[in-house]
């Protein structure tokens, strides 16, 4: 299944709806004295929250499983004067990241895996990464959007630069969904190029993530939805997840 080739050098394009400050804001809120802190950005796509992390005074270190991605981020750091290290490994895999006192794991990154074993070896990951005291942020796509607002499709977007079509159909597993989506992108010629990505997407009901995070050792964790510190209701679309070793 292809999944953010050529859709990774127009992500940051179609991404412009995310506050992504917010996100910075939630997590220097709930960090004392940040300057000087590690933080590992784990899924850091193009490299947007990590360089937002790292000009708030974290050191920061980010880890995506996309080669065109990396690149994407790399020459971000280089443009804004950034050291950041970046590491083309798996969240699965999160070996050799030692006494982390943040971690971010943003945008519906997790739904990428497939199931849960996946995901409790990736919370084991982080949890054995974390120093003591160490805290995890995270968010997902909530079952009712996975469920209702995915299969409202197709979806279509067209600006002066690029258009697709967004069609959805219900994965195999509970709350899971396939994303096929066709992009058309002017080149410099004036002309279009088309390409088409494929995604898959999984998600869990609220008390399985917390289950999963208890299972992994992580308490005092605290739930919230769609960029406030409100409780999730059901109609909330992304779930947010803070969770302390």
């Amino acid at each position: 299944m292809s999944s953010y080739k050529e859709f990774a050098h127009i992500y940051d394009a179609l991404m412009t709806d995310i506050p992504y400050d917010n996100y910075v804001d939630k997590v220097v809120s709930s960090v004392e004295n940040v300057n000087g802190k590690s933080l590992l950005d784990i899924g850091c796509g193009t490299g947007v929250l990590s360089a937002k992390f790292a000009e708030q005074g974290f050191l920061v270190q980010a880890v995506d499983l996309s080669e065109e991605m990396l690149a994407i981020a790399a020459d971000r750091f280089q443009k804004q004067g950034l050291a950041i290290p970046l590491f083309h490994v798996s969240m699965t895999d999160l070996d050799g990241f030692e006494e982390i006192d943040v971690a971010v794991l943003s945008i519906d990154s997790l739904n990428y895996l497939e199931d849960e074993e996946q995901v409790l070896q990736t919370f084991k990951g982080i949890y054995e990464s974390l120093a003591d005291g160490g805290q995890l942020f995270f968010d997902v796509h909530s079952v009712y959007k996975m469920d209702e607002l995915f299969l409202d499709g197709p979806f279509t977007y067209e600006d002066e630069n690029v258009a697709y079509i967004w069609n959805t159909e219900p994965g195999e597993q509970p709350h899971s969904v396939y994303h096929d989506l066709t992009f058309f992108m002017r080149n410099k010629s004036g002309s279009y190029d088309r390409f088409e990505e494929s995604h898959y997407q999984r998600s869990f009901a609220i008390e399985d993530y917390l289950s999963f995070l208890q299972q992994t050792g992580f308490s005092k964790i605290e739930v919230s939805a769609d960029w406030t510190n409100e409780s999730p209701e059901e109609n909330s679309e992304r779930i947010f997840f803070h969770a302390i070793k």
